[in-house]
């Protein structure tokens, strides 16, 4: 796995692409669905999905959004919230409401749609993340819009995810929904306070006499966290990016960043070769048509609302066209969406070819829309000048 990763790191970096979606299709190629069905040593020669790298691959998604909030701390949270509110806002009212028609459309139920609905709702922290910290944008006026929205849906999503699992694993079970919602909230808000009050803590606990005392305590604190927010059914991503906001606070954050940067890209690439290792082309090829239909319908509606929330931070033009060019990106929640749609066919709540048939769109999807958003945040620049020239350029942000 790490040798082939090294490969198309070298190649992507070569040809100057991004590397994430290389990571993604050298997975898919080392799979058991591609290269396990080649007939060299009777298909028995490909890359497994073992347990080191599902874990590898969420400890991925962990450290990326630890990364993020560091670089989004709360005090500036709190003082952009009302424009967070309007951009996260019309993102959800565009973007929602257009996955569940479609949803409903392709399977006829209400559970199903809903399911569509958060596949093609939310963006990707993670791949959305690596794409600023590879381009340089993270220090741009177009980075608060974007980690704006996504903290919004990130704490959106964390909510859908207890109410959609309490209903997926236990029927129609209000009660049930109501005490995982609560747990979920509960646990946020307690994070919240963590880091509002709790920065003299985080530094005490950060000062260390050497290196390898400080990631260790960065790691187990963070890592620690994460696990509790999955015991509790709270997404492991969250919880992380309030880790990274408590730390953002402290006199620490150049050092973790400059001791943490490999650690994080090392398990990043494990995440996205993760994503193409467990994607089965020939399922996929099957919802071949649903999975084209949901890029074009929910392209445009993604840059719209994109676009819209970078003018609702005041970014001319051009910033706002690179806030549309980013949102597109879909990735690790509409992974963990669609094995809902699983657990829900074992549990009689979703009939069988329905789940197989969201978990291989949800599988494709991702990949497709991986792929797309990366290439059009890594060649904007003919999108900008093409919406400056559409709109006119504005001055606020230049």
């Amino acid at each position: 796995m790490f040798a082939a990763l090294a490969a198309v790191g070298w190649l992507a970096d070569r040809l100057g692409q991004s590397v994430i979606p290389f990571y993604i299709v050298v997975g898919m190629g080392a799979s058991e669905y591609v290269f396990g069905r080649l007939p060299f040593a009777g298909g028995d020669i490909y890359i497994a999905e073992t347990e080191f790298i599902e874990v590898g691959a969420e400890l991925g998604i962990v450290f990326l959004l630890f990364f993020l909030g560091l670089e989004f701390n709360l005090d500036r949270l709190l003082a952009r919230r009302r424009q967070i509110s309007t951009a996260g806002t019309i993102d959800a009212l565009v973007n929602f409401p257009v996955g569940f028609a479609l949803g409903w459309l392709v399977f006829g139920s209400i559970l199903p749609a809903v399911l569509v609905a958060g596949i093609v709702y939310i963006s990707s922290s993670a791949i959305i993340t690596k794409s600023l910290l590879d381009l340089g944008w993270i220090a741009n006026d177009e980075a608060e819009p974007i980690l704006g929205t996504l903290v919004y849906e990130d704490l959106l999503i964390a909510v859908y995810l207890a109410v959609t699992t309490a209903v997926v694993l236990g029927g129609s079970d209000v009660g049930e929904a109501a005490t995982a919602v609560a747990v979920g909230l509960g646990f946020i808000a307690l994070l919240f306070v963590a880091v509002q009050f709790g920065t003299p803590l985080f530094a005490r606990l950060l000062d260390a006499d050497t290196h390898e005392f400080v990631v260790l305590r960065t790691v187990g604190l963070t890592v620690a966290v994460a696990g509790v927010a999955l015991s509790l059914g709270v997404s492991e991503a969250v919880a992380a990016f309030f880790v990274g906001m408590g730390v953002s606070s402290t006199g620490h954050v150049t050092q973790i960043e400059e001791l943490l940067e490999p650690i994080r890209d090392t398990f990043a690439a494990v995440f996205f070769f993760w994503i193409g290792l467990v994607t089965d082309p020939l399922a996929v090829a099957g919802v071949a048509g649903v999975i084209a239909a949901a890029v074009v319908v929910t392209t445009p509606t993604k840059l719209l609302s994109g676009f819209l929330g970078g003018r609702a931070f005041d970014l001319n033009v051009r910033r706002s066209t690179r806030t549309a060019l980013a949102m597109t990106t879909r990735g690790e929640f509409s992974l963990i969406i669609a094995t809902l749609a699983v657990s829900g066919a074992a549990n009689g709540t979703i009939p069988q070819p329905v789940a197989d048939r969201i978990s291989a769109f949800a599988v494709g999807y991702v990949l497709v829309m991986a792929v797309v958003g990366t290439t059009l945040m890594g060649y904007s620049a003919p999108f900008e000048r093409l919406a400056a020239r559409l709109v006119g350029s504005g001055s606020a942000g230049e």
